[in-house]
């Protein structure tokens, strides 16, 4: 009987075949790759990198933070990425990890291929594969079920293609940009959302190893599904990049004590309404880039939310901040819960007309202070008054008697409002409005006196604009909310001349703040509409204007709702979280501050009769500007540096006659029906006159 041998040379027998054959597969495989290699590159055909552009749509913030992604249309995140959204210790434990001689080799690596083919003659299994990140990227690019030996050789073909076309680190943005990480997760950075909440430059070293680590086997590593072999593989690529120095070994230890993530994170839904608007008005655009500012618009979501569920189960809510200075919309909320049906959160209010109540009273004001009709402490009566067969009420039903202007604003009186606007005429006021860009609609016929009281539906976008006018002296912006887009071409939308805006933020400034705001700080006006629909509350300061509503989307009745109540204590508040330093609006020059008792005489009193302004119609047909004429161009050489002043001329009234242009006093009153003014620059000229009896007429002219 044959002894047996021992088993140590019984292995040693095994591993020489085992070598030897891997030696001859490399020889024949050396003689037969160069004929297949051209044989594969003939039949490649062009390189495919429709991929590439078949993406996620992704709403971002005026620094690039994300605000909403939207899936592709086979329902798979993949978020634009690029080396430079990725910290660099990433890409360096990923080079160690994947591809250590990425920087030197042609796409193939010759000597990993080699390693890989003994490895696995030796062990009869894959010990550690072949490919490189230019290798994989080729993959992803062009993915194939098949694991065959063709398969392998089209994608080194590809790889050699790619290097040849692409640099280092473009190849690199295709790997971050497609590499699966389980589900419908592709890319880097969808990956980081999910899985962490975070952009992939905020990544700790923990997470950083573990999305180096799950590209290999991405369903059979998913944390959320697989804990263990997640957090297994995880270490694995901590250790190697502690070898070789891309982290220490006491970071390695720290990171491997950091749990795994066991489910994965909803992606943001940041500006829903906006980003939804967008996505669908520019359907081919990847990136959507707005004017927001992700921390404010985060803020005031939260602000909406709260507040809508205090007042009610299906009171929602709408908010916009705008930038004074630049027009640029920094934060707009459509409603108080996206996701709310019983709220219809997904109806976008900032965009819907509704009733602003008394939130346009300040605009009939300042036509008032424009025309020279009324000044902030002009005395006017508040008593029962009908205007034809309009008799309007205050809201408390209870009247003041006299009263300055300047209270009649700050609290809001009705009919003080209602005389000023039947003087300054409602078709006036609403072409003033729509000038100024907003787009009111009336509800049927000419516009009213009722127009006055909110008689008509505005968005709240439009509302926001208006008074971000009245901090701009009168010049409405052009509202900017996309950074991706053309900017609109510059136009003079004016509501008001500089000197009445400036009169109506200082009275407004004054108003009773609601309970445990700061008081003589924030220019705003409260507006509730008829039946308790709409509860409406803007304000601005130099720099910021910020419009608050509240209300249901169905326009239903919400019992008790009051602006002063519900909207003005969340339009301090969002004041606040905005940051807002209160700064005021800046005083033109031509302002009158003045008592009452040192007015023009005319300006003095508003109202003798008890019912209406003392102008009445026949005194102010009687009382006409005949130079310049309404309208009018008027050339003074002011565009050619020349200075000379504008003659002033009226026909009728009473003597003396003050002229006022921008709402400031050109003189004394003149007993003679002619005057001059000298004009410091080219541009509009609100010119008003006013004569002994309080008659007035107005004219607008463009000065060149």
């Amino acid at each position: 009987m044959n002894a047996k041998l021992p088993i140590a040379t019984t292995q040693r027998a095994k591993s020489k075949r085992l070598f030897a054959a891997a030696f001859g597969v490399l020889a024949t495989a050396s003689l037969a790759i160069p004929f297949t290699w051209e044989s594969v590159k003939r039949s490649l055909g062009p390189l495919d990198l429709s991929q590439l552009d078949d993406g996620s749509t992704i709403a971002v913030d005026r620094d690039g933070r994300l605000l909403r992604a939207f899936t592709t249309d086979d329902g798979r995140w993949r978020l634009p990425v690029t080396r430079a959204d990725v910290d660099p210790r990433f890409l360096a434990m990923l080079q160690v990890y994947e591809d250590r001689r990425f920087e030197s080799h042609n796409g193939v690596d010759t000597r990993a291929l080699a390693r890989a083919a003994f490895q696995f003659a030796r062990n009869g299994r894959v010990i550690s594969g072949g490919s490189t990140l230019t290798m994989q990227a080729a993959r992803l690019l062009e993915p194939r079920d098949q694991r065959t030996a063709s398969a392998k050789l089209r994608q080194m073909a590809r790889a050699v293609e790619l290097e040849r076309r692409f640099s280092k680190a473009e190849i690199v943005d295709i790997y971050l940009a497609l590499a699966p990480y389980g589900g419908n997760l592709e890319g880097l950075r969808a990956a980081s959302v999910a899985y962490f909440g975070k952009e992939p430059k905020r990544l700790t070293t923990a997470e950083q190893a573990l999305l180096v680590a799950l590209p290999q086997s991405p369903e059979a590593r998913r944390p959320d599904r697989n804990a263990n072999a997640a957090r297994a593989a995880r270490n694995r690529v901590l250790d190697r990049a502690a070898r070789y120095g891309v982290i220490t070994r006491a970071e390695a230890i720290a990171a491997k004590a950091e749990p795994v993530p066991t489910q994965r994170k909803m992606f943001p839904m940041i500006a829903a309404h906006a980003a939804e608007a967008a996505q669908k008005a520019s359907p081919h655009k990847r990136v959507l880039q707005f004017t927001y500012e992700q921390k404010l618009q985060i803020a005031l979501e939260q602000l909406a939310q709260e507040a809508g569920e205090r007042l009610g189960p299906k009171v929602t809510a709408a908010i916009v901040a705008i930038d004074n200075r630049t027009g640029e919309i920094r934060a707009r909320v459509g409603s108080a819960n996206y996701f709310s049906a019983e709220r219809a959160g997904a109806i976008d209010m900032t965009n819907a007309l509704r009733s602003p109540g008394s939130a346009l009273k300040p605009f009939i004001y300042a036509l008032a202070f424009e025309n020279g009709a009324a000044h902030p402490e002009t005395m006017m009566e508040d008593r029962a008054s009908r205007f034809g067969v309009y008799a309007p009420e205050n809201f408390d039903l209870t009247f003041q008697g006299q009263v300055s202007v300047r209270t009649a604003l700050q609290q809001s009186l009705n009919i003080p409002a209602v005389t000023l606007l039947s003087e300054v005429g409602p078709a006036r006021l609403l072409a003033r409005l729509r000038n100024a860009g907003a787009n009111p609609v009336l509800p049927d016929g000419a516009p009213g006196l009722a127009i006055g009281l909110g008689g008509l539906g505005v968005s709240l976008v439009d509302l926001a604009r208006l008074y971000a006018a009245l901090a701009r002296g009168g010049e409405a912006p052009d509202l900017v909310e996309r950074l991706d887009m053309p900017r609109p071409a510059p136009r003079e939308q004016r509501v008001c001349e500089p000197v009445a805006c400036w009169y109506v933020a200082d009275v407004l400034r004054g108003a009773p703040p609601p309970a445990n705001a700061p008081a003589g700080r924030l220019a705003y006006k409260t507006g509730t509409s008829y039946g308790f629909r709409d509860a409406v509350a803007v304000g601005f300061d130099a720099n910021l204007t910020i419009a608050v509503w509240f209300g249901r989307a169905d326009n239903g009745a919400v019992p008790g709702l009051l602006a002063r109540q519900a909207a003005a204590p969340v339009l301090f508040d969002a004041f606040a979280r905005a940051g807002a330093n209160y700064e005021p609006v800046a005083r033109p020059p031509g302002v009158l501050v003045a008592a009452n008792a040192q007015l023009p005489p005319p300006l003095r009193r508003i109202g003798r009769d008890g019912s209406r302004n003392v102008t009445s119609a026949a005194q102010t047909a009687q009382l006409k500007i005949a130079f310049p004429p309404d309208g009018a161009r008027v050339d003074l050489g002011l565009v050619k540096g020349e200075q000379s002043a504008l003659a002033l001329k009226n026909l009728g009234g009473t003597p003396p006659f003050r002229w006022m242009v921008n709402g400031a006093p050109t003189g004394a009153p003149e007993l003679r029906r002619q005057a001059t003014w000298t004009p410091d620059g080219a541009g509009f000229a609100r010119v008003s006159v006013i004569d002994a009896k309080g008659a007035s007429d107005s004219v607008l002219v463009r000065l060149e």
